[in-house]
C-alpha cells in the first residue's frame, strides 16, 4: 500500500461499516424505554431493571471471552483467518437470533427472557464491535482515525436518537399522551422488524468492498518488540478507561427515567424526549468532532463545526416532533451545545487533549445536575451525553496505538470492557434504592468515572513517548 492511498479515506467502506454502528446506538437507547416500563409494569426495584442494560452489556465481555478462547485455540486471531466482513456478517446473524426471543418474551410478559434476547444480541454485538473499530481506524489516515470513529459513532447515535422514539409508541401507541397505558407485548414486532435488517445488512457487507484484512497490521513498525499484549500499559489503563466511560454513559441514561420520576413525577412515557435528547447528545458531539475528516482547510473546519452539531439537533427536533413530542422546555438546550463546541475547538483533534477536556466537562456538568433544581439540573445531566460523545474514539484510538500484531487482541480485550455498562449502571441502581443516598446522590457514581478519565487523558502520552509513538 502507497503512503499516498494510506492517507486516503475509504469513503465507501466507512458509510457500509456505519450502518453497524447504527444498529448498535438503537438497541442501547431503547433499552432505556424498556427500564421504566418493565419496572412500572412488573413491579421490580430500581437495581432489578437496571438488570436490562446489565444483561446486554455483560454480553460483550462474555462474547470478548469466547473470541479471545477460541483464537487460542486455534493458535490465530480469529478475524485475521475469516477477515472482518466475515467477523461482522456473523455476528449480524447472532443479534438476529436474540431478537427470535422477543416474541416469546412479549407473549408472556417474561423479564427473564426479555433480558435473555438483549443478552444473545449483545453477543453478537461484541463480534460486531472487536472487528468494525479497528477497521473504520484503518480507513485512511492514522492520524484522523479517532475523528472517523467520531463520524462512525455519530451515526450509531442517529440509532440512540430515533430507537427510544420508536420503541415508546411500539409499547405506547403513542409518545405523546400523559395517559397512555405501556402494551409490552407490543415489543415484539419492532425487534423482530430489527432482526430482519440485522440479516440484511450481514448480506449488503459481505456483498460490499469493506477490506477483509486491516493491512496495517501487517507492516507496522514498531520501535520497542513487545512479547505480550500484557507488556502496553496504555492497554490495560485503556480497558479501564472503556469500563467506566461505557459505564457513565449507560448509568447516566438508564437512571435519568427514575430522576425525572422521582423530582418531576413524570409517567414512563413522558421521559422519551428527554431520554432521546440525552442520546442525540452524543450524535451532536460526534458529528462535530467528526469535522475533520470532511476537510482539512481550517476556515470550513470551524464552519462544520457549527453546522454539523446544530445539524444534528435538527434531526432530534424532526424525529421528536413527527411523533408529537412536546420539546418546548428542550429547545435552551442549543446554548449547552457551544459549550461542547469549544472544547472541540481547543482540542485540536488530539485525543488525549479531548479526552482530558471532555472528562473535565462532564464532572462539571454531573455536580450542576446533583446541587441545582428545575430544568437547570435536567439540562446538565442530559448535557452528559455531550461530554460522552467523543471518548470512546479517544480512548481506543490512545490504546490500541502501538499495539502492531496485537491490534486485534487488543480491540477484544477493549470490547470486553463495555461490560462497565452492566456493572456500573447495577451499582448506581443499587445506591438509588438506598434511603441515605436515593436518585440524586447517585450520580456522583458518574463523577469517579470522570476522574479516573482525566486520570488516563494525561497518562496515556507520556506511556506511547516512552514507546516511541507519536499521540
Amino acid at each position: 500500500m502507497s503512503e499516498q492511498s494510506a492517507l486516503k479515506t475509504n469513503y465507501g467502506a466507512l458509510i457500509t461499516l456505519t450502518t453497524v454502528f447504527f444498529f448498535w446506538g438503537f438497541v442501547a437507547a431503547s433499552n432505556d424505554i424498556l427500564i421504566p416500563v418493565f419496572k412500572k409494569e412488573l413491579d421490580l426495584a430500581q437495581w432489578q431493571s437496571q438488570m436490562i442494560s446489565f444483561a446486554f452489556y455483560v454480553a460483550y465481555t462474555v462474547g470478548s471471552i469466547i473470541y479471545l478462547i477460541a483464537s487460542s485455540a486455534l493458535k490465530r486471531d480469529i478475524l485475521s483467518k475469516i477477515g472482518y466482513k466475515k467477523g461482522i456478517s456473523i455476528g449480524l446473524g447472532i443479534s438476529a437470533v436474540g431478537t427470535l426471543l422477543f416474541i416469546p418474551a412479549a407473549r408472556l410478559e417474561s423479564f427473564e427472557l426479555l433480558i435473555s434476547g438483549l443478552f444473545v444480541v449483545g453477543l453478537g454485538f461484541s463480534l460486531q464491535q472487536t472487528a468494525a473499530n479497528p477497521l473504520v481506524i484503518s480507513l485512511g489516515d492514522p492520524k484522523k482515525g479517532s475523528q472517523r470513529l467520531s463520524l462512525a459513532g455519530g451515526v450509531n447515535n442517529i440509532g440512540t436518537t430515533i430507537g427510544p422514539v420508536l420503541i415508546a409508541l411500539a409499547i405506547f401507541g403513542t409518545t405523546s399522551a400523559a395517559d397512555a397505558k405501556a402494551s409490552i407485548e407490543s415489543i415484539e414486532t419492532p425487534y423482530l422488524v430489527l432482526g430482519s435488517a440485522f440479516l440484511l445488512v450481514a448480506l449488503l457487507i459481505m456483498l460490499s468492498k469493506v477490506p477483509n484484512h486491516i493491512q496495517q497490521q501487517e507492516s507496522t513498525e514498531e520501535v520497542n518488540v513487545k512479547k505480550s499484549v500484557k507488556d502496553y500499559p496504555q492497554l490495560y489503563l485503556g480497558m479501564i478507561a472503556i469500563f467506566v466511560y461505557v459505564g457513565v454513559e449507560v448509568a447516566t441514561a438508564g437512571n435519568l427515567g427514575e430522576y425525572l420520576k422521582v423530582n418531576f413525577d413524570m409517567e414512563p412515557n413522558q421521559i422519551t424526549p428527554y431520554v432521546s435528547l440525552y442520546w442525540a447528545s452524543l450524535m451532536i458531539g460526534r458529528w462535530t468532532s467528526a469535522a475533520g475528516v470532511f476537510s482539512s482547510k481550517p476556515m470550513t473546519q470551524n464552519i462544520l463545526r457549527f453546522v454539523l452539531p446544530y445539524g444534528a439537533f435538527g434531526i432530534f427536533v424532526l424525529i421528536n416532533t413527527i411523533t408529537n413530542q412536546d420539546l418546548t422546555p428542550l429547545y435552551y438546550y442549543v446554548f449547552v451545545i457551544l459549550f461542547m463546541i469549544a472544547a472541540e475547538a481547543m482540542s485540536k483533534g488530539n485525543p488525549a487533549r479531548q479526552l482530558m477536556l471532555f472528562s473535565g466537562l462532564g464532572i462539571i456538568a454531573l455536580l450542576i445536575g446533583i446541587f441545582s433544581d428545575g430544568m437547570v439540573s435536567i439540562y446538565a445531566l442530559i448535557s452528559v451525553g455531550l461530554f460522552c460523545s467523543t471518548l470512546w474514539p479517544c480512548i481506543f484510538t490512545l490504546a490500541i496505538k502501538g499495539l502492531g500484531a496485537y491490534t486485534n487482541k487488543g480491540s477484544g480485550f477493549l470490547i470486553m470492557m463495555i461490560m462497565g455498562g452492566g456493572f456500573i449502571s447495577l451499582f448506581q441502581g443499587v445506591l438509588v434504592d438506598q434511603e441515605s443516598i436515593g436518585i440524586r446522590l447517585s450520580f456522583f457514581v458518574g463523577v469517579a468515572c470522570f476522574l479516573y478519565l482525566f486520570f488516563y487523558a494525561w497518562k496515556a502520552p507520556g506511556i506511547l513517548k516512552q514507546q516511541g509513538v507519536e499521540v
